[in-house]
C-alpha cells in the first residue's frame, strides 16, 4: 500500500516521523508524495504557537478530503495537535481513523492496522513520561547526509508562555548507549553531520545519572567513524557548564556553534516568562563563549510583545541586541495559548503592536548579519554541500556556523562536480544579508 507522511513544526518532531516512517516501511508500506494516490495518510501535527495549530488543522481538513476524491482508506492524525485536542479532532472532523499521542508514535503499525480493518477512531495514548523505543532504523527524510539525534524528551523549565511541558511530559534523557548506537547506525547510513535537539539539550543525563552529562555523550560521539560535524542546539544559557564549553572548544568534530534561546533581555519580561536568567547573567555567558571560542556562531530566538512588554522593554531588547550581535536571530511574535499563565496575564499587547516590534529586531539583525557576512570576505571555510542551483554552476551549502532550514547558506561557484554530503574547503568572495557567496579554494583566483 501506498503511505504518505506529512511532518509539521520542529526537528524534534521530525524525528518522532522519521521513525514512524522506519517502522511503516518494515511493515511494507511504499512511499509517495502524491496525496491522491496514497492509501493511507499520516499527519505528524504541532501546536506550539497558534499559526503552528492553524497549519495542522488545514492539513488536516485539506488532507481528509482525499477519502473522498482519492484513495484514502485510512487518516491517522499524531503529534502535539492530537495530544492536545484529540476529542475535538474525533467530534469535529470525522474523516480522522486513528489518532495517537506524543508518547505512542511507535504503535503506528497497530493504529494503522486496526484503521484499516474497519474499526473507527482507533486511539493510542499513554503516560506522557514513557519514552517509546523504537528499534528499527529510521527513515531519513534530511537527504541522507545530515540528521537530528533527539537525546531528550519533554521539559521541566515551565516557561509561563509554553505548552511543551503537558504535551510532551516530563524532561527524559534516552540512555546514552541507545544515543550512541543509533549514531552509529546514522553514520554507516551515509549521515555526515548530527544536529542534537531535544527540548533542553544542556540537561542532558540529569535525571539518568545525576549530573549533566552532555559533555560525556559529545565525547561519545566524536568517537564514531564517518561523523564529520556535530552540531548542538536548544542549550538553556543557565545550564551551560564550563565543561561543555571547553568539551566545545577541544573537541574537532564539533561545530562552533551554539543556539542559545534567550527569549528576551529585559529583566522584568525574564521574570514573568518564567526564565531563570537575568541579563547580566546573559551577557556574561555570551562573553565567556566568545572569550574561549573566539570564532564560535551564537544563535538565539527572542519573542516581541509579550504580555506587559512596555516600549521601554522592547528599546531595552534593541539595545541589548545591537550590543550582542549575535550571527544568528530569529524573533516570533508572541503566541497566547491557551492553558498557559501567559494567556491569563491581563496586559496583552495588541497584535500589531507585536509584529511591528518583531519586524524592527529582525531590521536590525539584518544589519548586525550583513555587517558579519561582509567581515567573512576573504576567509576560507569548510563548506558541506546540500544541492546545485539549477542551471547553472554553482551549488548551495553550509558552513559551521550553519544550521539547516534556519540559518543562511553559501554559495559555491565551480565548474566541477560536487555531491550533496560532500565537503569543500571554500573561499569566501560575497556577502548578502544572511547568505554568503564562494569558490572552491582550489579554483580561487584574486
Amino acid at each position: 500500500m501506498k503511505l504518505l507522511c506529512v511532518s509539521l513544526g520542529c526537528d524534534k518532531n521530525l524525528v518522532d516521523t522519521e521513525m514512524m516512517l522506519g517502522l511503516l516501511n518494515k511493515d511494507g508500506y511504499t512511499f509517495t508524495d502524491d496525496e491522491y494516490e496514497a492509501d493511507v495518510i499520516v499527519i505528524n501535527t504541532c501546536c506550539f504557537i497558534g499559526d503552528a495549530k492553524e497549519e495542522s488543522v488545514n492539513t488536516i481538513l485539506e488532507l481528509a478530503q482525499r477519502k473522498i476524491d482519492g484513495k484514502c482508506k485510512a487518516l491517522i492524525v499524531t503529534g502535539c495537535l492530537a495530544q492536545r485536542y484529540k476529542q475535538e479532532i474525533i467530534d469535529e472532523i470525522p474523516e480522522v481513523d486513528g489518532i495517537l499521542g506524543t508518547s505512542t508514535y511507535d504503535e503506528i503499525s497497530h493504529v494503522l492496522a486496526e484503521a484499516l480493518g474497519g474499526k473507527e477512531h482507533v486511539q493510542r495514548f499513554h503516560e506522557l513520561d514513557e519514552l517509546p523505543e523504537v528499534e528499527t532504523d529510521r527513515i531519513l527524510t534530511t537527504g541522507g547526509h545530515y540528521a537530528f539525534l533527539k537525546i531528550a524528551e519533554g521539559c521541566d523549565k515551565h516557561c509561563t508562555y509554553c505548552i511543551i511541558p503537558s504535551l510532551r511530559g516530563k524532561y527524559r534523557s534516552v540512555p546514552m548507549e541507545r544515543l550512541v548506537k543509533e549514531a552509529e547506525r546514522l553514520a554507516e547510513k551515509g549521515v555526515k553531520e548530527l544536529i542534537l535537539v531535544a527540548q533542553e539539550t544542556t540537561l542532558y543525563g540529569v535525571d539518568l545519572y545525576g549530573e549533566k552529562s552532555l559533555p560525556k555523550l559529545l565525547k561519545n560521539l566524536c568517537r564514531i567513524s564517518g561523523i564529520q560535524w556535530i552540531r548542538i542546539q536548544y542549550c538553556y544559557p543557565e545550564e551551560i557548564t564550563d565543561e561543555l564549553i571547553q568539551t566545545v572548544k577541544e573537541e574537532e568534530k564539533i561545530c562552533k556553534y551554539l543556539d542559545l534561546p534567550i527569549q528576551h533581555a529585559s529583566d522584568r519580561i525574564l521574570k514573568r516568562m518564567g526564565r531563570k536568567t537575568t541579563q547580566t547573567q546573559l551577557r556574561e555567558i555570551v562573553e565567556k563563549l566568545r572569550r574561549e571560542i573566539p570564532d564560535i556562531a551564537l544563535r538565539t530566538t527572542l519573542i516581541s510583545g509579550f504580555p506587559g512588554e512596555t516600549q521601554e522593554d522592547h528599546e531595552e531588547l534593541m539595545e541589548f541586541v545591537d550590543e550582542m550581535e549575535f550571527q544568528r536571530l530569529g524573533v516570533f511574535a508572541y503566541s497566547a495559548e491557551e492553558d498557559t499563565p501567559a494567556a491569563e496575564f491581563p496586559d496583552q499587547v495588541l497584535q500589531e503592536e507585536k509584529e511591528e516590534r518583531r519586524d524592527a529586531i529582525m531590521e536590525l539583525q539584518q544589519e548586525i548579519s550583513y555587517d558579519f557576512s561582509r567581515s567573512m570576505i576573504g576567509k576560507s571555510l569548510e563548506v558541506m554541500i546540500e544541492g546545485k542551483v539549477a542551471d547553472e554552476n554553482a551549488y548551495v551549502g553550509r558552513t559551521y556556523m550553519d544550521g539547516p532550514g534556519v540559518d543562511g547558506m553559501i554559495f559555491v561557484q565551480t565548474g566541477g562536480e560536487l555531491m550533496s554530503g560532500d565537503f569543500a574547503r571554500v573561499r569566501v568572495t560575497g556577502a548578502m544579508e544572511y547568505d554568503l557567496i564562494g569558490e572552491l579554494e582550489d579554483e580561487f583566483t584574486e
